[in-house]
């Protein structure tokens, strides 16, 4: 897969980006396909982590903010991005079950996933301060447990990143560094006028295979089908 950028250039903006993220439907952050492109490997590596406007890490957050792309740990809990028109498919092709409660009663979710899944239902775009508050996860010893249990939940396709907020202090100004927000999929699908699919785990499977096909190498087609398990 070589045509993912105009003559092979690189992509220094944001909108640049979500153009690439709506013609592909599926974009990993790093380089964890065999021969397709990844964020990474479509940005000048010099722009990573320059809080500036060509910053790729900063567009990670706006996408999932504006509607542009979903984004979470949906892959191999590896932080992926989904374009809107693809993500419903995705969901229901990599989705753990019908509902987390479900999942939970059958033994497939963690009983930490399922009661932090139920504090993100009830405040959409809720942040990890917040999270590990509303919990009682604040202390050092509970962050291994709460960090798997959000990826769990995201590998599930349950919740999804929807950005960042800022720390603030009691006048409103910023204080500290900005903290990862969630919500559920579904939440994001329904701010952003997505329609979730009418098709089966299997039929949506078939399809995204169908779409990877018509440009997709040998070698990322086999990671593909391991990933939807055709």
């Amino acid at each position: 897969m070589n045509d993912h950028t105009p003559h092979g250039t690189m992509i220094t903006s944001f909108d640049e980006a979500a153009e690439l993220i709506g013609r592909l439907g599926i974009l990993p952050l790093a380089s964890l396909i065999p021969d397709y492109p990844s964020l990474e490997s479509v940005t000048p590596r010099a722009n990573w982590h320059s809080d500036t406007e060509q910053d790729p890490w900063r567009w990670r957050v706006r996408f999932p903010a504006e509607g542009k792309a979903a984004y979470g740990k949906f892959m191999k809990k590896k932080a992926v991005l989904v374009s809107p028109e693809w993500f419903p498919l995705v969901y229901d092709a990599l989705r753990l079950g019908q509902n987390a409660e479900t999942c939970f009663k059958d033994g497939l979710l963690s009983r930490t996933a399922w009661e932090l899944y139920q504090l993100i239902e009830i405040e959409q775009g809720i942040d990890t301060r917040v999270l590990r508050e509303r919990a009682f996860m604040k202390g050092k010893e509970d962050k291994k447990a709460f960090d798997q249990a959000v990826i769990e939940q995201q590998d599930a396709m349950f919740i999804v990143i929807s950005g960042v907020k800022a720390k603030v202090n009691a006048a409103g100004e910023k204080n500290g560094w900005s903290s990862t927000a969630y919500e559920t999929a579904a939440n994001w699908m329904r701010q952003n006028g997505i329609k979730e699919s009418s098709l089966s785990k299997q039929d949506a499977r078939a399809e995204l295979m169908r779409r990877l096909r018509e440009r997709c190498s040998g070698k990322t087609l086999a990671y593909f089908e391991k990933i939807f398990q055709c």
